[in-house]
């Protein structure tokens, strides 16, 4: 219980840091993005995102979050969020079991939810905004495919239980279904640490023979950069290593040679169209919040906004290179 509050006062302080807008007495509207793990480049880049658009809007941004892969960590800061009745909140689900209840109730006092980058179906969140994971994952065992061609040994990193990563794997499945000669050998749980990635990598790099990994896939941000460095540690040259996300690490990765392409998503977009619907949502609201959208016929809300992905590799890594440069 001591650590969990640290890390909340951790994240709530990090969200003060982030913050954005005009904060004055005549400004009412406050609202919150709640961030799995706030110190990833993707969710700084998310970050700026809804900052961005709280700028244009003149309103109060706040993003809070824990600063490590922590779900109940984020259940706390969901929890202050909600004690402090926001005009709206933007979260990514990091375990639907965890979050769900808390996302029901803040509804049910009348506050918006909308749910981005891993959502929580069955809850009453408004609706998601993020990727099509299950398309994305299909492209990332599609490269695979083109790499690897008829037959090779897999190690899947990931975050086992998370919505979004689950959609993933089972996209990428779908896309190795044609070729049943690769095979998935492992999948490893990463926590989303880069550590636990970086010593998972290694571990799998150096089996032999019929246990030899032949390919690495990454499903979640954390693990892109460190895969690289292990590859790149172990001098190995026949290992193929798809990524996700265009994290600076990662891209350095493809320009370097040791990660073949990433799956690059879009969370700038998420945070900056997610606070703009937040926006729309508090100042027209529905004339009842507490139902279920999804199966309303004449909702006035999508089920799910996609804001697309790009596969990267080495043909077009030095633009997304000169982007991240230019926004620093």
């Amino acid at each position: 219980m001591k650590r969990m509050k640290q890390v909340a006062l951790a994240a709530l302080a990090l969200g003060v840091a982030l913050s954005s807008g005009c904060n004055t007495e005549t400004n009412k509207d406050v609202y919150y993005m709640i961030a799995a793990n706030v110190t990833l480049p993707y969710w700084q880049t998310a970050a700026t995102g809804f900052n961005k658009a709280a700028a244009l809007y003149k309103v109060t941004a706040k993003v809070v979050g824990p600063t490590t892969y922590d779900p109940l960590g984020e259940l706390d800061a969901l929890q202050q969020a909600v004690r402090a009745k926001p005009s709206g909140i933007l979260i990514s689900v990091a375990d639907v079991s965890v979050l769900q209840r808390e996302i029901d109730a803040a509804v049910q006092e009348g506050i918006p939810v909308i749910t981005m980058d891993s959502d929580a179906y069955a809850s009453r969140r408004l609706y998601f905004i993020g990727t099509n994971n299950v398309e994305a994952g299909r492209m990332s065992g599609g490269r695979l495919v083109e790499k690897l061609g008829a037959k090779g040994n897999v190690a899947i990193f990931t975050i086992p239980g998370q919505p979004n990563l689950e959609d993933r794997l089972r996209g990428f499945k779908e896309a190795l279904s044609v070729q049943p000669g690769i095979k998935i050998a492992d999948i490893v749980d990463t926590k989303g640490d880069a550590k636990v990635a970086f010593d998972k990598a290694q571990e799998v790099l150096s089996r032999t023979g019929a246990r030899k990994i032949d390919a690495i896939v990454c499903l979640e941000a954390a693990s892109g950069k460190a895969v690289s460095d292990a590859v790149k540690r172990a001098n190995l040259k026949d290992r193929e290593v798809i990524a996700w996300d265009a994290d600076p690490g990662t891209l350095e990765g493809i320009k370097n040679g040791t990660i073949d392409a990433t799956i690059a998503q879009k969370p700038y977009t998420m945070g900056y169209f997610g606070l703009k619907l937040l926006y729309e949502v508090f100042h027209q609201p529905p004339a009842q919040l507490n139902k279920d959208f999804k199966g309303d016929f004449f909702s006035p809300y999508p089920v799910f906004v996609d804001t697309g992905t790009t596969l990267v590799d080495g043909g077009n890594v030095d633009l997304y290179l000169s982007v991240a440069e230019g926004n620093k």
